[in-house]
Protein backbone atom coordinates (compact mmCIF):
# COMPACT_ATOMS: atom_id res chain seq x y z
CA UNK A 1 0.00 0.00 0.00
CA UNK A 2 1.10 3.67 -0.88
CA UNK A 3 2.27 5.87 1.79
CA UNK A 4 0.26 8.69 1.04
CA UNK A 5 2.05 11.71 1.02
CA UNK A 6 2.46 14.27 3.45
CA UNK A 7 4.01 17.96 2.42
CA UNK A 8 3.48 19.37 6.10
CA UNK A 9 5.69 17.02 8.06
CA UNK A 10 8.39 17.61 5.14
CA UNK A 11 8.18 21.64 5.72
CA UNK A 12 8.34 21.45 9.19
CA UNK A 13 11.87 18.83 9.01
CA UNK A 14 13.93 21.46 6.65
CA UNK A 15 12.50 23.80 9.53
CA UNK A 16 13.95 22.06 11.74
CA UNK A 17 17.07 20.95 9.99
CA UNK A 18 17.68 24.64 9.21
CA UNK A 19 17.56 25.77 12.61
CA UNK A 20 19.71 23.14 13.80
CA UNK A 21 22.48 24.16 11.17
CA UNK A 22 22.18 27.93 11.34
CA UNK A 23 25.21 29.68 12.88
CA UNK A 24 22.66 31.96 14.47
CA UNK A 25 20.80 29.23 16.27
CA UNK A 26 23.16 26.30 16.20
CA UNK A 27 23.57 26.90 19.83
CA UNK A 28 20.58 27.84 21.19
CA UNK A 29 18.49 25.28 19.93
CA UNK A 30 21.20 22.39 19.59
CA UNK A 31 24.53 22.16 21.59
CA UNK A 32 26.50 18.93 21.98
CA UNK A 33 24.08 16.30 23.30
CA UNK A 34 26.89 14.52 25.28
CA UNK A 35 26.89 17.90 27.39
CA UNK A 36 25.03 18.98 30.16
CA UNK A 37 26.17 22.30 30.82
CA UNK A 38 24.08 23.70 27.87
CA UNK A 39 20.64 22.70 29.47
CA UNK A 40 21.97 24.30 32.95
CA UNK A 41 23.16 27.49 31.51
CA UNK A 42 19.74 28.08 29.37
CA UNK A 43 17.82 27.21 32.35
CA UNK A 44 19.72 29.78 34.39
CA UNK A 45 19.34 32.26 31.32
CA UNK A 46 15.82 31.58 31.68
CA UNK A 47 15.41 32.29 35.52
CA UNK A 48 17.41 35.84 35.32
CA UNK A 49 14.95 36.87 32.84
CA UNK A 50 11.75 35.76 34.71
CA UNK A 51 13.41 37.27 37.53
CA UNK A 52 13.99 40.74 35.87
CA UNK A 53 10.45 40.66 34.29
CA UNK A 54 9.11 40.06 37.77
CA UNK A 55 10.40 43.57 38.25
CA UNK A 56 7.93 45.01 36.50
CA UNK A 57 4.81 43.06 36.59
CA UNK A 58 5.40 40.78 39.28
CA UNK A 59 3.23 41.68 42.77
CA UNK A 60 4.07 44.36 45.10
CA UNK A 61 2.61 45.93 47.81
CA UNK A 62 1.79 49.50 48.03
CA UNK A 63 2.24 49.66 51.50
CA UNK A 64 4.49 53.02 53.16
CA UNK A 65 6.87 49.68 54.41
CA UNK A 66 7.57 48.77 51.40
CA UNK A 67 11.04 49.59 49.98
CA UNK A 68 9.91 49.92 46.04
CA UNK A 69 6.42 51.14 46.40
CA UNK A 70 8.26 54.66 48.10
CA UNK A 71 10.89 54.71 45.05
CA UNK A 72 10.78 55.52 41.72
CA UNK A 73 13.69 53.46 40.29
CA UNK A 74 11.42 50.92 38.66
CA UNK A 75 9.21 52.77 37.37
CA UNK A 76 10.56 52.68 33.90
CA UNK A 77 9.16 48.88 34.10
CA UNK A 78 6.26 49.35 36.57
CA UNK A 79 4.39 52.26 35.21
CA UNK A 80 5.45 52.44 31.59
CA UNK A 81 3.66 50.57 28.61
CA UNK A 82 6.42 49.81 26.87
CA UNK A 83 8.17 48.27 30.26
CA UNK A 84 5.50 46.76 31.11
CA UNK A 85 4.91 44.75 27.89
CA UNK A 86 8.61 43.99 27.84
CA UNK A 87 8.71 42.46 31.15
CA UNK A 88 5.69 40.50 31.05
CA UNK A 89 7.23 39.16 27.78
CA UNK A 90 10.30 38.42 29.68
CA UNK A 91 8.39 36.55 32.25
CA UNK A 92 6.62 34.20 29.41
CA UNK A 93 9.92 33.29 27.40
CA UNK A 94 11.99 33.46 29.96
CA UNK A 95 9.53 30.78 32.05
CA UNK A 96 9.31 28.37 28.44
CA UNK A 97 13.23 28.95 28.35
CA UNK A 98 13.43 26.78 31.53
CA UNK A 99 10.71 24.36 30.52
CA UNK A 100 12.88 24.03 27.09
CA UNK A 101 15.85 23.68 29.31
CA UNK A 102 14.57 21.05 31.34
CA UNK A 103 13.39 19.21 28.35
CA UNK A 104 16.95 18.91 26.89
CA UNK A 105 18.47 18.17 30.23
CA UNK A 106 16.15 14.68 30.47
CA UNK A 107 17.27 14.10 26.83
CA UNK A 108 20.84 14.39 27.35
CA UNK A 109 20.64 11.99 30.41
CA UNK A 110 18.66 9.33 28.92
CA UNK A 111 19.94 6.21 29.29
CA UNK A 112 22.63 7.64 31.80
CA UNK A 113 20.22 7.93 34.40
CA UNK A 114 22.18 5.04 36.53
CA UNK A 115 25.44 6.68 36.35
CA UNK A 116 27.28 8.47 39.49
CA UNK A 117 26.77 11.93 38.08
CA UNK A 118 23.35 12.18 36.91
CA UNK A 119 22.08 12.65 40.24
CA UNK A 120 24.31 15.41 41.14
CA UNK A 121 23.54 16.85 37.48
CA UNK A 122 20.14 17.47 38.50
CA UNK A 123 20.32 18.72 41.98
CA UNK A 124 22.85 21.42 40.47
CA UNK A 125 20.33 22.21 37.97
CA UNK A 126 17.56 22.57 40.33
CA UNK A 127 19.53 25.25 42.53
CA UNK A 128 21.08 26.97 39.57
CA UNK A 129 17.42 27.62 38.05
CA UNK A 130 15.70 28.37 41.87
CA UNK A 131 18.94 31.05 42.85
CA UNK A 132 18.21 33.74 40.87
CA UNK A 133 13.88 33.48 41.93
CA UNK A 134 15.18 34.19 44.92
CA UNK A 135 15.50 38.00 44.02
CA UNK A 136 12.07 37.45 42.04
CA UNK A 137 9.21 39.72 43.41
CA UNK A 138 6.33 37.51 43.80
CA UNK A 139 4.82 36.04 40.25
CA UNK A 140 2.38 33.01 39.61
CA UNK A 141 0.65 34.11 42.57
CA UNK A 142 0.41 36.66 45.30
CA UNK A 143 -0.33 34.02 48.15
CA UNK A 144 2.54 35.27 49.77
CA UNK A 145 1.07 38.29 50.72
CA UNK A 146 -2.01 36.51 52.58
CA UNK A 147 0.55 34.97 54.38
CA UNK A 148 1.89 37.43 56.02
CA UNK A 149 -1.53 39.13 56.89
CA UNK A 150 -2.63 35.88 58.41
CA UNK A 151 0.39 36.13 60.32
CA UNK A 152 -0.25 40.14 61.62
CA UNK A 153 -3.65 38.78 62.55
CA UNK A 154 -2.13 36.16 65.02
CA UNK A 155 0.32 38.76 66.17
CA UNK A 156 -2.78 40.91 66.92
CA UNK A 157 -4.61 38.58 69.09
CA UNK A 158 -7.18 37.19 66.66
CA UNK A 159 -7.94 34.21 65.33
CA UNK A 160 -7.11 33.62 61.06
CA UNK A 161 -9.63 30.44 61.53
CA UNK A 162 -12.61 33.08 62.69
CA UNK A 163 -12.24 36.65 62.11
CA UNK A 164 -10.47 37.74 58.54
CA UNK A 165 -8.24 39.96 56.95
CA UNK A 166 -10.58 42.51 56.39
CA UNK A 167 -10.79 43.39 59.88
CA UNK A 168 -7.00 44.62 59.62
CA UNK A 169 -6.44 48.05 59.05
CA UNK A 170 -5.22 49.00 55.47
CA UNK A 171 -4.94 44.92 54.79
CA UNK A 172 -5.83 46.22 50.85
CA UNK A 173 -2.58 47.29 50.92
CA UNK A 174 -0.51 44.96 52.20
CA UNK A 175 -1.03 42.95 48.65
CA UNK A 176 -3.43 40.24 49.90
CA UNK A 177 -6.11 38.96 47.31
CA UNK A 178 -8.92 39.80 47.97
CA UNK A 179 -10.42 35.96 47.73
CA UNK A 180 -8.73 35.74 51.60
CA UNK A 181 -10.53 39.11 52.75
CA UNK A 182 -13.14 37.18 54.64
CA UNK A 183 -12.42 33.68 54.23
CA UNK A 184 -10.77 31.46 57.18
CA UNK A 185 -7.07 30.79 56.88
CA UNK A 186 -6.23 27.25 55.24
CA UNK A 187 -3.11 26.75 56.55
CA UNK A 188 -1.99 24.76 60.08
CA UNK A 189 -0.65 25.81 63.43
CA UNK A 190 2.68 25.07 62.52
CA UNK A 191 2.92 27.51 59.36
CA UNK A 192 0.88 30.42 61.21
CA UNK A 193 3.49 30.53 64.33
CA UNK A 194 6.04 30.69 60.99
CA UNK A 195 3.97 33.26 59.58
CA UNK A 196 3.57 35.30 63.17
CA UNK A 197 7.48 35.41 63.46
CA UNK A 198 7.99 36.71 60.06
CA UNK A 199 5.50 39.43 60.59
CA UNK A 200 7.22 40.24 64.17
CA UNK A 201 10.80 39.91 62.68
CA UNK A 202 9.84 42.32 59.42
CA UNK A 203 7.27 44.54 61.09
CA UNK A 204 5.18 44.24 57.60
CA UNK A 205 7.49 44.56 55.31
CA UNK A 206 6.75 42.77 52.08
CA UNK A 207 10.33 42.53 50.86
CA UNK A 208 12.23 41.25 53.88
CA UNK A 209 8.72 39.38 54.51
CA UNK A 210 8.74 37.37 51.37
CA UNK A 211 12.03 36.46 50.94
CA UNK A 212 11.99 35.12 54.44
CA UNK A 213 9.08 32.78 53.48
CA UNK A 214 10.88 31.95 49.99
CA UNK A 215 13.86 30.83 52.58
CA UNK A 216 10.84 28.63 53.82
CA UNK A 217 10.32 27.16 50.44
CA UNK A 218 13.95 26.52 49.84
CA UNK A 219 13.94 24.68 53.02
CA UNK A 220 10.65 22.52 51.36
CA UNK A 221 12.90 22.24 48.14
CA UNK A 222 15.92 20.85 50.44
CA UNK A 223 13.97 18.15 52.09
CA UNK A 224 12.69 17.50 48.68
CA UNK A 225 15.67 16.64 46.77
CA UNK A 226 16.96 14.81 50.40
CA UNK A 227 14.31 12.57 50.35
CA UNK A 228 13.00 11.69 46.71
CA UNK A 229 16.46 9.88 45.78
CA UNK A 230 16.22 7.67 48.68
CA UNK A 231 12.69 6.86 48.22
CA UNK A 232 13.18 6.26 45.10
CA UNK A 233 16.27 3.78 45.89
CA UNK A 234 13.95 1.90 48.20
CA UNK A 235 11.32 1.60 46.33
CA UNK A 236 12.83 0.58 42.81
CA UNK A 237 12.69 3.65 41.00
CA UNK A 238 15.53 5.77 39.25
CA UNK A 239 16.47 8.39 41.39
CA UNK A 240 17.90 10.60 39.31
CA UNK A 241 15.20 10.59 37.28
CA UNK A 242 12.36 10.74 39.94
CA UNK A 243 14.69 13.87 40.70
CA UNK A 244 13.95 15.33 37.25
CA UNK A 245 10.55 14.81 36.76
CA UNK A 246 9.19 16.09 40.09
CA UNK A 247 11.86 18.30 42.01
CA UNK A 248 13.51 19.40 38.94
CA UNK A 249 10.54 20.72 37.61
CA UNK A 250 10.16 23.85 36.46
CA UNK A 251 6.50 24.20 38.14
CA UNK A 252 8.67 23.83 41.39
CA UNK A 253 10.31 27.06 41.01
CA UNK A 254 8.32 28.59 39.24
CA UNK A 255 5.36 28.07 41.88
CA UNK A 256 7.08 27.02 45.04
CA UNK A 257 10.15 29.16 45.05
CA UNK A 258 8.85 32.47 42.38
CA UNK A 259 5.12 32.08 43.31
CA UNK A 260 5.98 31.41 47.38
CA UNK A 261 4.14 28.80 48.33
CA UNK A 262 3.93 26.72 51.59
CA UNK A 263 3.26 23.78 49.65
CA UNK A 264 7.01 23.16 49.16
CA UNK A 265 7.62 22.70 53.00
CA UNK A 266 4.40 20.89 53.12
CA UNK A 267 5.47 18.06 50.78
CA UNK A 268 9.20 17.91 52.13
CA UNK A 269 7.98 17.22 55.45
CA UNK A 270 6.03 14.31 54.14
CA UNK A 271 8.45 12.78 52.06
CA UNK A 272 11.20 13.32 54.56
CA UNK A 273 8.78 11.53 56.68
CA UNK A 274 8.19 8.37 54.23
CA UNK A 275 11.87 8.05 54.68
CA UNK A 276 12.41 7.37 57.67
CA UNK A 277 9.71 5.40 58.31
CA UNK A 278 9.69 1.58 57.23
CA UNK A 279 8.99 -1.86 58.19
CA UNK A 280 12.53 -2.33 59.35
CA UNK A 281 13.38 1.10 61.06
CA UNK A 282 13.58 1.15 64.46
CA UNK A 283 10.59 2.13 66.92
CA UNK A 284 12.31 5.84 67.39
CA UNK A 285 12.71 6.16 63.63
CA UNK A 286 9.02 5.27 62.98
CA UNK A 287 7.92 7.78 65.55
CA UNK A 288 10.56 10.44 63.87
CA UNK A 289 8.80 9.83 60.87
CA UNK A 290 5.65 10.11 61.99
CA UNK A 291 6.82 13.40 63.45
CA UNK A 292 7.35 14.49 60.76
CA UNK A 293 4.17 13.34 58.72
CA UNK A 294 2.26 15.41 61.53
CA UNK A 295 4.49 18.46 60.91
CA UNK A 296 3.50 18.46 57.30
CA UNK A 297 -0.34 18.39 58.42
CA UNK A 298 0.62 21.26 60.70
CA UNK A 299 1.66 23.20 57.36
CA UNK A 300 -1.57 22.28 55.72
CA UNK A 301 -4.14 20.01 56.89
CA UNK A 302 -5.36 18.27 53.64
CA UNK A 303 -1.92 15.99 53.99
CA UNK A 304 -3.62 14.12 56.97
CA UNK A 305 -4.69 11.83 54.04
CA UNK A 306 -1.30 10.32 53.85
CA UNK A 307 -1.38 9.43 57.76
CA UNK A 308 -2.96 5.90 57.34
CA UNK A 309 -0.78 5.12 54.54
CA UNK A 310 2.35 6.07 57.03
CA UNK A 311 1.29 3.39 59.53
CA UNK A 312 1.12 0.91 56.65
CA UNK A 313 4.53 1.85 55.80
CA UNK A 314 5.84 0.29 59.06
CA UNK A 315 4.35 -3.26 58.05
CA UNK A 316 5.33 -5.57 55.58
CA UNK A 317 3.17 -7.18 52.73
CA UNK A 318 -0.21 -7.89 53.18
CA UNK A 319 -0.15 -7.01 56.87
CA UNK A 320 -3.62 -8.56 59.12
CA UNK A 321 -6.61 -6.28 60.67
CA UNK A 322 -4.87 -6.63 64.40
CA UNK A 323 -0.94 -4.72 62.61
CA UNK A 324 -3.00 -2.11 60.81
CA UNK A 325 -5.40 -0.83 64.20
CA UNK A 326 -2.35 -1.04 66.15
CA UNK A 327 0.14 1.33 64.02
CA UNK A 328 -2.89 3.06 62.93
CA UNK A 329 -3.65 4.02 66.69
CA UNK A 330 0.12 5.03 66.53
CA UNK A 331 -0.89 7.28 64.24
CA UNK A 332 -3.43 8.60 65.30
CA UNK A 333 -1.63 9.27 69.16
CA UNK A 334 1.61 10.84 67.54
CA UNK A 335 -0.32 13.17 65.41
CA UNK A 336 -2.59 14.22 67.87
CA UNK A 337 0.20 14.78 70.58
CA UNK A 338 2.13 17.01 67.39
CA UNK A 339 -0.73 18.76 66.83
CA UNK A 340 -2.01 19.58 69.87
CA UNK A 341 1.30 21.14 71.42
CA UNK A 342 1.59 23.31 68.35
CA UNK A 343 -2.32 24.54 68.40
CA UNK A 344 -1.44 25.32 72.43
CA UNK A 345 1.24 26.87 70.90
CA UNK A 346 -1.32 29.20 68.72
CA UNK A 347 -3.46 29.59 71.53
CA UNK A 348 -5.71 28.31 68.37
CA UNK A 349 -5.70 24.16 69.45
CA UNK A 350 -7.61 22.37 66.35
CA UNK A 351 -9.39 25.36 65.03
CA UNK A 352 -8.24 24.38 62.28
CA UNK A 353 -10.35 21.55 61.46
CA UNK A 354 -14.00 23.26 60.52
CA UNK A 355 -11.44 25.96 58.96
CA UNK A 356 -10.27 23.48 56.58
CA UNK A 357 -13.75 22.14 55.38
CA UNK A 358 -14.80 25.96 54.16
CA UNK A 359 -11.50 27.66 53.04
CA UNK A 360 -11.98 28.49 49.39
CA UNK A 361 -15.57 28.94 49.62
CA UNK A 362 -14.53 32.20 48.14
CA UNK A 363 -12.50 31.50 45.01
CA UNK A 364 -14.42 31.17 42.12
CA UNK A 365 -14.11 27.15 41.18
CA UNK A 366 -11.77 26.80 37.94
CA UNK A 367 -11.47 22.85 38.56
CA UNK A 368 -13.67 20.78 36.57
CA UNK A 369 -15.58 19.36 39.73
CA UNK A 370 -16.27 23.59 40.97
CA UNK A 371 -17.95 23.85 37.18
CA UNK A 372 -19.62 20.47 37.53
CA UNK A 373 -21.32 21.50 40.76
CA UNK A 374 -22.05 24.94 39.79
CA UNK A 375 -23.66 23.36 36.60
CA UNK A 376 -25.99 21.38 38.64
CA UNK A 377 -26.78 24.67 40.59
CA UNK A 378 -28.25 25.91 37.78
CA UNK A 379 -30.17 23.29 36.27
CA UNK A 380 -31.46 22.70 39.68
CA UNK A 381 -32.52 26.43 40.53
CA UNK A 382 -34.14 26.91 36.81
CA UNK A 383 -36.63 24.32 37.70
CA UNK A 384 -37.15 24.89 41.62
CA UNK A 385 -35.81 27.84 42.50
CA UNK A 386 -33.79 26.34 45.13
CA UNK A 387 -30.45 28.73 44.93
CA UNK A 388 -27.08 27.39 42.63
CA UNK A 389 -24.95 28.11 45.25
CA UNK A 390 -26.90 26.11 48.00
CA UNK A 391 -27.25 23.09 45.25
CA UNK A 392 -23.39 23.22 44.59
CA UNK A 393 -22.29 23.14 47.68
CA UNK A 394 -24.51 19.89 48.40
CA UNK A 395 -22.29 18.42 45.23
CA UNK A 396 -19.43 19.84 46.74
CA UNK A 397 -19.39 17.64 50.14
CA UNK A 398 -20.66 14.47 48.04
CA UNK A 399 -17.37 15.03 46.32
CA UNK A 400 -15.60 15.62 49.69
CA UNK A 401 -17.72 12.09 50.88
CA UNK A 402 -16.48 10.19 47.47
CA UNK A 403 -12.82 11.52 47.96
CA UNK A 404 -12.66 9.87 51.94
CA UNK A 405 -14.17 6.65 50.72
CA UNK A 406 -11.78 6.39 48.27
CA UNK A 407 -8.84 7.08 50.61
CA UNK A 408 -10.34 4.77 53.64
CA UNK A 409 -10.97 2.22 50.43
CA UNK A 410 -7.17 2.46 49.32
CA UNK A 411 -6.32 1.82 53.11
CA UNK A 412 -8.88 -0.99 53.89
CA UNK A 413 -8.72 -3.24 51.16
CA UNK A 414 -7.58 -6.73 51.89
CA UNK A 415 -4.03 -6.26 49.84
CA UNK A 416 -3.39 -2.61 49.78
CA UNK A 417 -2.27 0.02 47.12
CA UNK A 418 1.60 0.73 47.46
CA UNK A 419 1.25 2.94 50.68
CA UNK A 420 3.23 5.81 48.61
CA UNK A 421 1.33 5.53 45.59
CA UNK A 422 -1.61 4.89 47.45
CA UNK A 423 -0.90 8.64 49.07
CA UNK A 424 -0.82 9.76 45.84
CA UNK A 425 -3.84 8.29 44.49
CA UNK A 426 -5.79 9.68 47.49
CA UNK A 427 -4.28 13.29 46.93
CA UNK A 428 -5.46 12.70 43.30
CA UNK A 429 -8.70 12.02 44.15
CA UNK A 430 -9.23 15.26 46.71
CA UNK A 431 -7.82 17.81 44.35
CA UNK A 432 -9.82 16.41 41.49
CA UNK A 433 -13.32 16.20 43.74
CA UNK A 434 -12.73 19.46 45.27
CA UNK A 435 -14.39 22.69 43.95
CA UNK A 436 -10.59 24.53 43.64
CA UNK A 437 -7.81 23.58 41.93
CA UNK A 438 -4.25 25.27 41.62
CA UNK A 439 -1.45 24.60 39.42
CA UNK A 440 0.88 23.94 42.23
CA UNK A 441 -1.52 21.03 43.51
CA UNK A 442 -0.09 19.04 40.73
CA UNK A 443 3.25 19.42 42.63
CA UNK A 444 2.15 17.43 45.76
CA UNK A 445 1.58 14.37 43.72
CA UNK A 446 4.28 14.04 41.17
CA UNK A 447 6.97 13.23 43.56
CA UNK A 448 4.95 10.23 44.74
CA UNK A 449 4.20 8.86 42.00
CA UNK A 450 7.88 9.12 40.41
CA UNK A 451 9.43 7.05 43.19
CA UNK A 452 7.05 4.23 43.04
CA UNK A 453 7.92 3.43 39.34
CA UNK A 454 9.43 5.15 36.08
CA UNK A 455 6.44 6.49 33.51
CA UNK A 456 6.97 5.87 29.75
CA UNK A 457 4.92 6.90 26.59
CA UNK A 458 1.60 8.72 27.26
CA UNK A 459 1.70 10.17 30.66
CA UNK A 460 5.49 11.60 30.12
CA UNK A 461 4.52 13.50 27.08
CA UNK A 462 1.05 14.64 28.16
CA UNK A 463 3.48 15.84 31.40
CA UNK A 464 5.34 18.03 29.28
CA UNK A 465 2.37 19.50 27.84
CA UNK A 466 0.61 19.83 30.94
CA UNK A 467 3.85 21.83 32.22
CA UNK A 468 4.35 24.11 29.41
CA UNK A 469 0.28 25.24 29.36
CA UNK A 470 0.48 25.68 33.12
CA UNK A 471 3.26 28.06 33.10
CA UNK A 472 1.77 30.03 29.94
CA UNK A 473 -1.69 29.90 31.64
CA UNK A 474 0.28 31.22 35.14
CA UNK A 475 2.13 33.89 33.42
CA UNK A 476 -1.09 35.47 31.87
CA UNK A 477 -3.07 35.04 34.32
CA UNK A 478 -1.23 36.67 37.50
CA UNK A 479 0.14 39.76 36.17
CA UNK A 480 0.38 42.94 38.22
CA UNK A 481 -0.20 45.95 35.92
CA UNK A 482 -1.21 49.72 36.77
CA UNK A 483 -4.44 50.83 36.07
CA UNK A 484 -3.90 52.86 33.10
CA UNK A 485 -2.44 50.15 31.29
CA UNK A 486 -4.31 47.60 29.74
CA UNK A 487 -4.47 44.74 31.23
CA UNK A 488 -6.58 43.04 28.48
CA UNK A 489 -4.11 43.70 26.28
CA UNK A 490 -1.28 42.89 27.85
CA UNK A 491 -1.89 39.71 28.52
CA UNK A 492 -3.13 38.79 24.97
CA UNK A 493 0.13 40.11 23.58
CA UNK A 494 1.83 37.65 26.62
CA UNK A 495 -0.28 34.69 25.74
CA UNK A 496 0.46 34.59 22.08
CA UNK A 497 4.35 35.30 22.61
CA UNK A 498 3.76 32.03 24.52
CA UNK A 499 1.70 29.92 22.38
CA UNK A 500 3.95 31.25 19.83
CA UNK A 501 6.96 29.31 22.29
CA UNK A 502 5.18 26.36 22.73
CA UNK A 503 4.39 25.72 18.96
CA UNK A 504 7.81 25.92 18.83
CA UNK A 505 8.99 23.61 21.30
CA UNK A 506 6.50 20.89 20.49
CA UNK A 507 6.43 20.95 16.53
CA UNK A 508 9.54 23.40 15.43
CA UNK A 509 12.32 22.86 17.70
CA UNK A 510 15.34 20.38 15.97
CA UNK A 511 15.41 18.57 19.64
CA UNK A 512 12.26 18.83 21.91
CA UNK A 513 10.41 17.83 19.08
CA UNK A 514 11.28 14.63 18.85
CA UNK A 515 9.81 14.38 22.87
CA UNK A 516 6.16 14.60 21.13
CA UNK A 517 4.45 12.03 19.43
CA UNK A 518 2.37 13.32 16.58
CA UNK A 519 6.28 14.96 15.44
CA UNK A 520 8.22 12.32 16.13
CA UNK A 521 5.96 9.78 13.78
CA UNK A 522 6.26 12.68 11.45
CA UNK A 523 10.10 12.58 11.58
CA UNK A 524 9.84 8.77 10.97
CA UNK A 525 7.70 8.58 8.33
CA UNK A 526 9.92 10.84 6.54
CA UNK A 527 12.90 9.66 7.73
CA UNK A 528 12.69 5.99 8.89
CA UNK A 529 16.50 5.58 10.16
CA UNK A 530 15.94 8.94 12.45
CA UNK A 531 15.79 8.60 16.55
CA UNK A 532 13.58 8.95 18.90
CA UNK A 533 13.62 10.89 21.86
CA UNK A 534 16.42 8.30 23.30
CA UNK A 535 18.76 8.78 20.88
CA UNK A 536 19.19 12.23 19.85
CA UNK A 537 19.27 13.54 16.53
Amino acid sequence: MTEPRSVKPGRLEGIRRRLGEAPMTRRVVGGPDQLTAPSLWQGLIGSVMIMVGSWGVGWLAMTPTSLFARTTVLNPLRVEPVGVVGCAILLVVGSLLLVRAWLRLGQRLEGQWQSPTAGATVTTATWWWSAPLMLAFPVFSRDVYSYLSQGRLLHAGLNPYEDWISELPGWFMQGADSIWAESPSPYGPLFLLVSRAVWFITGGGPELGFLLFRLVSVLGLALCLWAVPRLARRFGAEPAWSVWISVANPLFALYMIAGIHNDSLMVGLLLAGFVVIGPAASRSQNLTGLVLVSLSIAIKPLTIIALPFAGLLMLRDHPGWLARVKVWALCLAVAAVVLAGLGALTGLWFGWAPAMLTSGDAAFPYAPFGVFGLGIGWVVDSVTGAGVRPVADVVYTLGKVAAIGFTAWLALTRRPVHPVLATGLALLAAVLLAPIIQPWYLLWVLPLFAVVRRWHGWPVWTLYLLVMALVVVGVVDQLSVAQWISLFWVRVITGLVGLTYMVFIVFLDPKTSALFPLTARWRSRRHPRSTTHQEMP
